[in-house]
């Protein structure tokens, strides 16, 4: 792909809601997405994901580097273009048609990845019940960093969360970071964290990610095999 990458070179948030449903955004969130799984949102049921060998993943290609925070992102991208960002993970890569409608969240995850914040990062929380999602961008693996700044929500009306949407993650309204996931089966979450991407190639990746499991065998976890991005790279088309 030809374009304009972004190398800023420097450093991310998360998808809050506790085990169950999204880290951070708390019990009030955990109960609109199982209502809204309880009473005909997006059935879990009524999908499956294809049968995937569980993956196989290499060693990372390096160590975390030093991370600093920011004011506030610069803005880096131009109005009207649009743009492709690629995760080079152990596991393979996930390339990401990045949202328009969300022109912010879309400007900072191009900002962080030129920063080359991403890279090194370990992919820290996958959950298999009830919502299926593969959670990325914190650098701390804690589910708690972030890159010293928040940004508004996005993109919210009317939004949902089938399979293959990338979305950030969030500690409740308008408080956005680095911390995104990617959905690998349609899951009934309200609509409250930006949709901002969808994958264009790799859903075999995430599904196979997803197909290992968590290290401890339960719903909400670590993912039993080190999912680390090498690098993250956004491009304009």
């Amino acid at each position: 792909m030809q374009g304009r990458q972004f190398d800023n070179s420097k450093r991310g948030w998360r998808l809050g809601v506790p085990r169950g449903v999204l880290r951070a955004v708390g019990v009030a969130a955990v109960a609109a997405a199982l209502a809204a799984f309880a009473t005909g949102g997006v059935s879990a049921n009524s999908w499956s994901v294809r049968a995937q060998a569980p993956a196989q993943c290499n060693a990372p290609a390096g160590a975390p580097a030093s991370r600093t925070d920011y004011p506030a992102p610069a803005q880096v991208t131009q109005p009207g273009a649009t743009y492709t960002a690629t995760l080079e993970t152990t596991c393979g890569a996930i390339q990401i048609a990045l949202e328009p409608k969300a022109p912010q969240t879309v400007n900072s995850f191009a900002f962080l990845s030129g920063e080359r914040y991403f890279d090194h990062t370990k992919c820290h929380r996958i959950t298999t019940d009830g919502i299926f999602v593969l959670q990325c961008g914190d650098p701390t693996a804690t589910g708690m960093g972030g890159p010293g700044y928040q940004i508004p929500d996005e993109n919210l009306a009317g939004a949902t969360y089938p399979a293959g949407t990338v979305a950030m993650a969030n500690a409740g309204p308008n408080t956005n970071g680095s911390q995104f996931f990617l959905v690998y089966k349609d899951s009934p979450l309200p609509p409250s964290y930006t949709p901002f991407g969808r994958i264009a190639a790799g859903m075999d990746v995430l599904e196979s990610i997803a197909a290992a499991g968590t290290q401890d065998g339960s719903p909400d976890g670590a993912p039993r095999n080190d999912v680390v991005i090498n690098s993250a790279t956004t491009v304009q088309n």
